[in-house]
């Protein structure tokens, strides 16, 4: 047994793969299902086991991500957005750091207790966070061709999958990274294997669009392959993702840095979004959770009282509020945490935000709204057993806990 950030982990039987498909809405799975599109995770609905768990907020992809890989809230790992203002230095930095990380993970942890372990993720802003003190192999799609033996474990990996490097703005970056697990199950057949995919397909398609259901077609062949090879899966995403249109179809947004500079003077708050990444051409920026530092002459429950009579606005919380209702460090985001409607994003100020790229309706995510993702695995959980209850409150950092506890064939 592997004891990690306090949860009890068995050793894997038969090789593992946890997924994390990136903005997976549930009814992305129906529509494709119902459309005849999915055609194992049909079987799998069937035959396995099929809940809806909980994201942890904000709905982002870095503190999701690490809370799979670490079976704990950001509260524990310390990732609480892609992005943060760092108070020590006064810069706004990106959290793609392993400095920032507060936590073992337990890929790292089944490495070191002999476990071969493989690591494939779309975007290279993930890598560093997951593979953090992991011995084995972990790579992106993104910078797939810059892989060395040293680094990622693997060298040669374009060749090695037998396709190019794919745009980082297309769906074919999510397609390297189950081709690339196919592959290494086929060659290297790890112990325990994390795919991560990347957002771009959900951005721009709703569920039940024919690009949609492309994707997640695509999807369910290379998952059919790995269950053909014996494998556990467990299948989650890391948050929803809705759209976010007024009724014309242009953003609806609440650009919260302009209102606190007329509220409290230019520049004297300061709003962070934590969505923000090197990858905003398909959601500008935009998404529906936002943290305020205001300056010290500010009456927090003022302005919080002022922001929550926004439209648009869902939920505003103070600081230690909303540490404990989200399960946040509550050193790494502001005085204010506000939360948009189902409908409707913040934005720091308009002329910070370029939307030029958006040639479709906006689509995104970080709010309440977008917590329903999908819990699914290849095997049949006997709920009951062991205090076990399908009616928890299931979460998307209880995967590795089924996959490895409660799914593993005998030994």
């Amino acid at each position: 047994m592997l004891e990690v950030n306090r949860r009890s982990y068995k050793l894997p039987t038969a090789p593992t793969v946890v997924v994390c498909v990136d903005g997976c809405e549930p009814d992305y799975l129906a529509q494709s299902v119902a459309a005849g599109r999915m055609p194992w995770m049909k079987r799998t609905l069937a035959t396995g086991t099929a809940l809806i768990a909980e994201c942890v907020v904000p709905s982002f992809t870095n503190p999701n991500n690490l809370s799979i890989v670490t079976g704990a809230p950001p509260s524990v790992h310390g990732i609480c957005g892609n992005f943060l203002f760092d108070a020590a230095s006064g810069t706004e930095v990106m959290m793609n750091d392993p400095k920032w990380l507060r936590a073992p993970t337990l890929l790292a942890a089944l490495a070191d207790a002999g476990k071969s372990v493989a690591v494939v993720t779309a975007k290279d802003k993930l890598r560093a966070l997951l593979g953090h003190q992991m011995k084995g192999i972990c790579f992106s799609a993104e910078k797939a061709d810059e892989a060395t033996l040293a680094i990622n474990g693997i060298a040669g990996v374009p060749e090695f999958v037998g396709l190019r490097v794919p745009d980082v703005y297309s769906a074919g970056l999510s397609e390297f990274v189950f081709a690339a697990g196919v592959k290494l199950m086929q060659q290297h057949r790890p112990d325990v294997m994390y795919l991560s995919t990347t957002d771009y397909v959900q951005h721009k398609h709703a569920p039940g669009t024919p690009d949609a259901n492309a994707f997640y077609a695509m999807m369910d062949r290379y998952l059919g392959q790995l269950d053909a090879m014996g494998c556990v899966i467990a299948f989650t995403a890391d948050h929803g993702m809705n759209g976010k249109t007024r009724m014309d179809g242009k953003p609806d947004v609440v650009y919260l840095q302009d209102r606190l500079d007329v509220l409290l003077g230019e520049a004297r708050a300061r709003v962070i979004l934590p969505i923000t990444d090197p990858y905003v051409v398909h959601h500008g920026a935009l998404g529906s959770f936002a943290t305020v530092y205001l300056p010290p002459e500010a009456d927090p429950d003022d302005v919080a009282r002022r922001i929550a009579r926004l439209r648009g606005i869902e939920l505003v919380l103070a600081r230690a509020d909303a540490a404990a209702r989200f399960e946040l460090p509550a050193d790494r985001i502001g005085d204010l945490v506000v939360v948009a409607e189902r409908a409707t994003v913040i934005g720091t100020s308009v002329s910070r935000h370029d939307l030029s790229g958006l040639e479709v309706p906006l689509r995104s995510h970080g709010g309440i709204t977008e917590q329903r993702v999908p819990l699914i695995l290849n095997r049949r959980i006997a709920f009951g057993k062991a205090g076990l209850s399908a009616r928890r409150r299931w979460r998307n950092f209880d995967a590795f806990d089924l996959a490895l506890n409660h799914a593993q064939p005998e030994a």
